[in-house]
């Protein structure tokens, strides 16, 4: 017997309290969310800050110590295997057959599946993700960028209702990188829903809402511009000579809660403004640095927030 959605139609996900532990470590606490669907959800966090493991709680993929919820209308406990029959996952590391042919490993997934006409499924991924006379060509000998589409196509083929991306443009060129979003976006322009971790600032500002996770604890979530008004920092942006010295001399001090280059230009940042405006002041006269105050980036946010991070792993 199929269970029946519980939530409302257009949330894709929804749960409450979810916590995991490995070998007595918590490696996610107490997380709730909701997702809509045909959103692109993107996930922050440094590494081994329980993104993965989150993702893989949210759609069944791995049951929960405590809590509960809902993914695509299912239980994510009692019918995480209906779940898992409308989730594409693509993994960070390519992990389909090297010796076989494009056609040959779509083929292949779409027998799978169970699709009554692989070749035919196979034939239509490939217009769609733009492999036209590349169907011979084995899967090993493929670019970065090619291995990409081929992955996301064979994620794709089944027409999943949920597609999971783990860090999924690791090691492919900008170009590459910037042509596999646009399709991204297609896919959940068409109704998918996305989740994706990222530690690209800019694949995170093209996500419709992110999440920051920072081992096992959900520190800020919502759309990026959401996420900086709530970071509630104020920040500069120095220009001058000598920036260096300037870092090394305001890290630390009272207000100054983050000090970053970026390019030929010092962020200093804070969230206490008077404390801040205190310390900087003796700087911002001579010594030739110009002081404009400015919005926060997403990357100031997420600098900051890692600085605040404490690795419960250690």
């Amino acid at each position: 017997m199929t269970s029946a959605p519980t939530t409302a139609p257009d949330i894709a996900i929804d749960v409450h309290g979810l916590s995991k532990s490995f070998n007595g470590r918590e490696v996610v606490h107490d997380l709730s969310m909701q997702v809509k669907r045909g959103s692109i959800y993107g996930f922050l966090g440094p590494n081994g800050s329980g993104k993965t493991t989150t993702i893989r709680m949210l759609c069944g993929l791995l049951t929960p110590d405590r809590g509960e919820g809902t993914c695509l209308g299912f239980d994510i406990r009692r019918d995480a295997d209906k779940i898992k029959r409308r989730v594409g996952y693509m993994t960070q590391r390519f992990s389909l057959y090297q010796d076989l042919s494009v056609k040959e490993n779509l083929e292949f997934v779409a027998r799978l599946y169970g699709l009554p006409d692989p070749g035919g499924a196979a034939r239509d991924t490939i217009r769609r993700i733009g492999l036209n006379g590349r169907e011979g060509q084995l899967a090993g000998e493929l670019s970065g960028g090619w291995k990409q589409r081929l992955a996301l196509g064979a994620c794709t083929l089944p027409n999943p209702k949920l597609l999971l991306l783990d860090e999924p443009t690791a090691g492919v060129d900008p170009k590459a990188r910037r042509d596999f979003w646009n399709e991204i976006h297609a896919l959940a322009a068409d109704g998918l829903t996305v989740l994706v971790s990222t530690h690209y600032m800019d694949e995170a500002e093209r996500c419709h809402e992110i999440a920051y996770i920072a081992y096992g604890y959900l520190l800020a979530h919502g759309t990026v511009d959401q996420v900086i008004a709530k970071s509630e920092l104020s920040t500069y942006t120095v220009t001058g000579g000598d920036l260096n010295r300037l870092a090394a001399e305001l890290a630390g001090k009272p207000g100054i809660d983050m000090v970053a280059p970026f390019g030929t230009s010092l962020h200093v940042s804070g969230r206490d403004r008077a404390a801040l405006e205190t310390t900087i002041a003796p700087y911002r006269d001579g010594e030739g640095w110009h002081w404009q105050h400015s919005e926060p980036s997403l990357e100031d946010v997420f600098i900051d927030l890692m600085t605040r991070s404490k690795d419960n792993f250690q």
